[in-house]
């Protein structure tokens, strides 16, 4: 079923003009649009777009004169980019999760399943589990026992959820992750070699070889994971139940896809965690915390409230609230971009050393 452009923009909040009873069936890039598609023309690089697709309505830049660009109905919008998390989600069907409880679904006698919820295919529920109301799970879930799940929460193919984790509401968890699985934690009976190494930073090598065999002891992990609301999990995340206090992940927090989450890491809210973010055990981060892709984090350290790390950062050391960062090791960016550039005149420089070197020996 489809919407009229009327009903799509006061979805949006936004001003229609034109004929706004036009009926839309979906959205497209404005050269590929059909008669019946949105024309997303956010910026006046899409005019040629409009005039090479076949759209009768768009959501179009600000000023820009609908009639010339030969549409029917256009949509003003004041913030285009958002304007996209609104359209999007009036649009999107979501995954197709019949509702009651599917036939080869597993489900313990002492769950307790909320109303209105969905329950696929060959899902697993244990022993004590709470399902909240509305909750949709797809197929190939599994939920360990005394995991509590709140309302209006949505669980893709394959998640798995470990025991005892507690998550809130409107949590989404797309394919293939794990959370509550066992911390990476190991202990040697005497000191190991990376205990030895990080005492005196590896500049005594003697003293941080292993003089006789030693095999790698696991501390279990006792604690579990503790997830806010309104929580975005990427396909195949991984985030590691807590050795004895949790794990936890604040309200409103996105992580993207094979974003690692290690053992007794402590997430603040609102943070944006981008693909292949690792964090290591019992580090701490602040508050609307930004981290582009393949940033990684030392164990056992803090990264404050507003903190951004551009890609590939990997920060070692503690970093003030507010700081902008990137390399490796994270440094100022401005900082960095300075070493980049004198890291560029290296070779330059050492050429005319040389030369200077040259021309000394000579006159000597």
């Amino acid at each position: 079923m489809g919407y009229t452009v009327s009903e799509i923009a006061t979805a949006l909040g936004a001003k229609a003009v034109g004929a706004v009873d036009v009926l839309i069936n979906g959205a497209s890039e404005p050269a590929s649009a059909a008669p019946d598609d949105l024309a997303l023309a956010m910026d006046a690089k899409y005019a040629d777009g409009l005039a090479a697709g076949q759209a009768r309505a768009a959501i179009l830049w600000a000023g820009a004169d609908w009639q010339a660009l030969g549409l029917e109905a256009a949509i003003f919008v004041p913030r285009p980019r958002y304007a996209m998390s609104g359209l999007t989600a009036l649009m999107d069907t979501g995954p197709e999760i019949e509702a009651g409880i599917h036939a080869s679904a597993i489900i313990h006698k002492d769950a307790v399943i909320g109303e209105g919820a969905a329950i696929g295919p060959f899902v697993v529920i244990g022993r004590g589990v709470v399902i909240g109301a509305r909750v949709r799970i797809a197929c190939h879930v599994s939920v360990a026992e005394g995991a509590v799940i709140g309302d209006d929460a949505l669980l893709l193919a394959g998640v798995r959820i470990g025991a005892r984790v507690l998550i809130g509401d409107r949590f989404i968890a797309q394919p293939g992750g794990v959370i509550g699985s066992d911390g990476f934690s190991f202990v040697t009976p005497e000191k190991s070699t990376v205990e030895r190494a990080r005492e005196n930073l590896g500049k005594d090598v003697q003293a941080c070889s292993q003089t006789s065999a030693q095999s790698w002891t696991r501390i279990h992990s006792l604690g579990a994971v503790e997830i806010g609301d309104d929580v975005e999990t990427g396909a195949n995340v991984t985030i590691d139940r807590g050795t004895i206090r949790a794990t936890r992940i604040g309200r409103g927090t996105k992580l993207d896809n094979q974003v690692h989450i290690g053992h007794n890491v402590q997430v603040g809210e609102d943070c944006l965690l981008c693909g292949q973010v690792g964090i290591a055990g019992s580090s701490r981060i602040g508050d609307r915390v930004v981290m582009a892709g393949q940033c990684g984090v030392s164990d056992n350290i803090f990264v404050g409230d507003d903190v951004v790390a551009g890609g590939a950062t990997k920060i070692f050391t503690n970093a003030p609230a507010g700081r902008i960062l990137l390399g490796s090791p994270a440094v100022k960016m401005e900082s960095h971009v300075e070493m980049q550039k004198a890291l560029r005149r290296l070779p330059r420089l050492a050429k005319q050393v040389a030369e200077l070197k040259a021309a000394w020996t000579r006159k000597g």
